[in-house]
C-alpha cells in the first residue's frame, strides 16, 4: 500500500516524475509486473541518412516495476454520498463555484502548442540520456492520462449528486488528457507513441478508498507544481540546459497542477473527518512518507535525466520536498519533519541499500539465490522507512485553513 500510495502522488511527480493515481482500502493493490505498449513508428534513434525506410508499425513492451505509474478506481458510491449536499452539510458550494470558475476559465486553452524547437531537438538528443528522455515522457504520459480517466469517471458519477463538483473533475480530466496529448506528441518526436486506447483496456487498476485519493492526489499535484515550477526556474536561469522546448511550458503548466491541489484541499476542508483525528495525523504522515521516499528513491535511479538539464538530483529532490511538505502543513494536520538533516540522511540511507535490491535483481544468481539476498536488505529498508516515519511529526494544518484565493504560488 506505500508503494500504491506513492506511487499515485509521484506518478505526477516525474512529470519529471510522476503522478499519484490510486487507491487503496485495506484491500489491495496486488503489484505485478506490468507492460505499456509503444507504438514505435520509425527506429528510436533519429535516422541516418540513406533510403527511407518504411514506417514498421512494431510495438514495443516496457517493463513496469513496482515505481511505474498505476490506474486507479474508488468507491464511487461513497463519493458520491460524500458530495450529497443534503447529507453533507459541511460542503462550502460557495468555494466550489468560485474554483469552478477558475477552471471554465482555462487559462491554457492555447497554451500546448508545438513548433518545429520540438522534432529539431530531439533528434539532437543522443545515448543514455535519450532513453531516460524518452522513459520521462512515457511514464508522465501515463501518469496524466491515468489522471485524465479517474477525474473523467468522477465527474460522470458525480453529475446528479452534485454538479459544480462533477464539472470540475470533468474540466480536470480536459486538463490531464491535454497534458497527456502534448507529451505522447513529445514521443511522435523520438519516433514512437503511447497507445492510450491499449492502457484503458489492459492496464490493470489498484483501488483506493477515497479519502485516501484525497491525500495521494492533494500531494500528488502539490508536489508536481513544485517539481515543474523549479525546474522552469532552473532553466530560465540557465538556458544552456535547456534541451527540449517541452520545458519553457513548465510555467503555465504547473499551474494546472496547482488549481488542481486547491481543489482537492476544498474537498479534504468539505470532509473534517479525514483531518481532525488522531488517525487523520497518522494517515497524512504516512501519504507525505510514501510520496517523498517514493520520489526520491526513483530520482536517484535517474541521476542522468536531472544531470542533462544541469540539477544536482538530490538538491532538487530535497528542494521540492521541503517546498511540499511546507504546502502541505497547511491542510493536514500532521506533517514529517523534512527540515531535520536526519530525514535526509534517512533517505540517502534507503538510497544505497535500494541500489544494493538493485544489483541483487539484476545478478545472475538462482531466484532463490536472490530472495535469500534481499531478505536483510528488504528488512534494512524497511527499517530506515519504519525509522522515518516514527520521528517527532510537526503538528499543522487547520479545517479552517483560508479560503480559496484563485492566487498563483510563486
Amino acid at each position: 500500500m506505500a508503494a500504491a500510495a506513492a506511487e499515485l502522488a509521484l506518478v505526477k511527480s516525474f512529470h519529471p516524475m510522476s503522478k499519484f493515481s490510486g487507491r487503496a482500502s485495506s484491500k489491495v493493490a496486488t503489484f505485478r509486473p506490468r507492460h505499456l505498449r509503444i507504438s514505435a513508428s520509425a527506429a528510436a534513434a533519429p535516422p541516418a541518412a540513406g533510403p527511407k525506410k518504411k514506417k514498421s508499425g512494431k510495438t514495443t513492451e516496457i517493463n513496469e516495476t513496482l515505481l511505474t505509474p498505476r490506474f486507479y478506481t474508488t468507491d464511487f458510491e461513497e463519493m458520491e454520498q460524500l458530495f450529497n449536499a443534503e447529507m453533507n452539510k459541511n460542503l462550502n458550494q460557495a468555494e466550489f463555484e468560485a474554483l469552478l470558475n477558475e477552471f471554465k476559465t482555462d487559462y491554457n486553452q492555447t497554451h500546448f502548442v508545438r513548433n518545429p524547437e520540438f522534432k529539431e531537438a530531439a533528434d539532437k538528443m543522443q545515448g543514455p540520456l535519450r532513453k531516460i528522455f524518452v522513459e520521462f515522457l512515457e511514464r508522465s504520459c501515463t501518469a496524466e492520462f491515468s489522471g485524465f480517466l479517474l477525474y473523467k469517471e468522477l465527474g460522470r458519477r458525480l453529475k446528479k449528486t452534485n454538479p459544480v463538483v462533477a464539472e470540475i473533475f470533468s474540466l480536470m480530466s480536459r486538463d490531464e488528457a491535454r497534458h497527456a496529448g502534448f507529451l505522447n506528441k513529445g514521443l511522435s518526436d523520438f519516433n514512437l507513441a503511447l497507445d492510450l486506447g491499449f492502457l484503458t483496456k489492459a492496464r490493470k487498476y489498484t483501488f483506493f478508498k477515497p479519502k485516501f485519493i484525497f491525500y495521494a492526489t492533494y500531494l500528488s499535484e502539490k508536489i508536481g507544481y513544485w517539481r515543474y515550477i523549479t525546474i522552469y526556474r532552473h532553466l530560465k536561469a540557465n538556458p544552456e540546459f535547456q534541451l527540449y522546448p517541452i520545458f519553457k511550458y513548465f510555467e503555465n503548466w504547473c499551474q494546472d497542477e496547482n488549481r488542481h491541489g486547491d481543489f482537492f484541499s476544498a474537498l479534504m476542508k468539505a470532509q473534517p473527518q479525514f483531518l481532525n483525528d488522531w488517525k487523520a495525523k497518522l494517515w497524512s504522515r504516512f501519504f507525505c512518507l510514501s510520496v517523498y521516499v517514493t520520489m526520491y528513491l526513483n530520482d536517484c535511479q535517474r541521476t542522468t535525466f536531472y544531470e542533462g538539464i544541469g540539477l544536482n538530483t538530490k538538491e532538487f529532490d530535497m528542494h521540492v520536498i521541503i517546498e511540499t511538505n511546507r504546502t502541505t502543513a497547511r491542510i493536514f494536520p500532521a506533517v514529517l519533519d523534512v527540515e531535520n538533516p536526519e530525514f535526509k540522511r534517512k533517505l540517502d540511507r534507503m538510497v544505497e541499500i535500494n541500489k544494493k535490491l538493485i544489483a541483487v535483481g539484476e545478478s545472475q544468481d538462482l531466484p532463490v539465490v536472490k530472495n535469500l539476498k534481499k531478505v536483510p536488505l528488504v528488512a534494512a529498508l524497511v527499517s530506515e522507512i519504519v525509522a522515518a516515519y516514527l520521528m517527532p511529526p510537526v503538528e499543522s494544518g487547520s479545517v479552517d485553513f483560508a479560503d480559496f484565493e484563485p492566487t498563483l504560488v510563486y
